[in-house]
């Protein structure tokens, strides 16, 4: 399943994404009255969603008025915003919405000089804010996007400038552009402000990868969002939901040849690498520059991850320099985890079987490793043995 949000066309704003999530066929009473509920813990907020047409496109359109703009610390906010609770708000919604937060947070701390603690939301008031990221939190939850491959397109940014609580600043804002600023954006095509900082906070959080081209689709569901202003073009964003035969994505490679680091050292990267978002890594022994033998590291990262890994790597192996070869095009299998019973000495033990496939058809069938390696130190069987089990569990119940 593939997610597309698409801000090419007037950029994204934390309305314009609730709007397009609710276009897609989801009740607006329950977000405008989870809207509203947490935003009431910080102001007074009227959420109001209706049908519009921006210059002929059908969209939804999310007016949130606030009637409290008080500035908060944003420490205070996540403070509160931890204490509220509600039957639709699940831990993992919560947990987004302050990563989101924490991004707002950041960006503004960069930009003014600060740290994050200090941090106040004074150019929106903590009522909209918590209404728009809450509400657009929710229904990415609620339509299951957290577990779909989410596309994001190029950001039209608009132009011109504005006036904020700073004085006279040119589109987009400072904390926009903080935000942004590895993600591929261009200017216009009008002289307004067409992206938002909350919008900037929730695409790079909702967006695992970014893309100039859509992707192979079918059986597409698809939403606008529609933005305040009235201009020349269609000022909607769209988010499209559908499903392709085959994922694909974009990775990054990075590599560097080492002949002077140890056994030891190049096991220790391995891990570190891993954990700061590696999706890969390899070691292959080379022979490098003057006949040395040597290694050759080998990284297959996100493209947002790819400065952050360079860095580790030049800071744990002390080589001059990474190699990286940008925006290679990867085809992935869809991927499912399907739980299975086996016969292991006469116990019925579980384990997870990983199974890869295109469209329908099953293309791989894998025990999870440490599921395997698990039961087979508790049982005493060898590993092979308990993989096989495993395999012929999986095919009684896919027959």
């Amino acid at each position: 399943m593939t997610v597309i949000i698409d801000p090419q066309n007037s950029g994204i704003s934390g309305n314009m994404v609730i709007g397009a999530l609710v276009d897609q066929e989801v009740d607006p009473e329950n977000v405008t009255e989870i809207m509203e509920y947490y935003a009431s813990h910080f102001g007074n907020v009227k959420v109001n969603i209706k049908k519009v047409k921006k210059t002929g496109i059908s969209a939804t359109f999310v007016d949130v008025e606030s009637y409290d703009n008080a500035p908060i610390k944003y420490i205070k906010l996540i403070e509160l915003l931890e204490s509220i609770e509600h039957p639709s708000i699940t831990e993992d919604i919560i947990k987004f919405s302050k990563n989101v937060f924490k991004t707002l947070a950041e960006a503004e701390a960069s930009v003014h000089g600060t740290t994050i603690s200090e941090v106040h939301f004074h150019e929106v008031g903590a009522a909209d804010a918590v209404a728009d990221i809450i509400g657009a939190s929710y229904l990415f939850y609620k339509l299951g996007m957290n577990n779909k491959t989410v596309y994001g397109m190029p950001v039209a940014l608009g132009g011109g400038r504005i006036k904020s609580m700073h004085g006279i600043l040119s589109v987009p804002v400072p904390a926009t552009l903080e935000i942004l600023k590895n993600i591929p954006t261009f200017g216009g095509p009008v002289n307004h402000e067409l992206t938002t900082p909350t919008g900037a906070a929730l695409l790079v959080n909702m967006v695992d990868k970014f893309m100039n081209y859509y992707p192979f689709l079918t059986e597409k569901k698809i939403g606008y969002g529609a933005g305040k202003l009235e201009l020349t073009h269609p000022n909607v964003l769209r988010i499209t939901d559908g499903k392709t035969a085959m994922e694909s994505d974009h990775v990054t490679i990075l590599e560097t040849n080492l002949d002077n680091v140890t056994g030891e050292i190049m096991g220790h990267i391995f891990k570190v690498l891993m954990k700061f978002g590696a999706r890969d890594v390899s070691i292959i022994p080379t022979i490098t520059k003057k006949n040395r033998p040597g290694n050759l590291l080998r990284v297959i990262s996100r493209p947002l991850d790819c400065d952050i890994l360079s860095e580790v790597i030049i800071r744990e192996t002390g080589t001059l320099g990474v190699r990286v070869i940008p925006y290679v095009h990867r085809n992935i299998t869809s991927r499912k985890i399907v739980p299975v019973k086996a016969i292991i000495k006469g116990k019925n033990v579980e384990m997870n079987i990983k199974v890869g496939m295109i469209g329908n058809e099953i293309i791989s069938v894998k025990p999870e490793y440490e599921d395997a390696r698990k039961v087979s130190e508790e049982s005493g069987v060898p590993l092979k043995d308990v993989m096989n089990a495993a395999n012929e569990a999986f095919m009684e119940i896919s027959k």
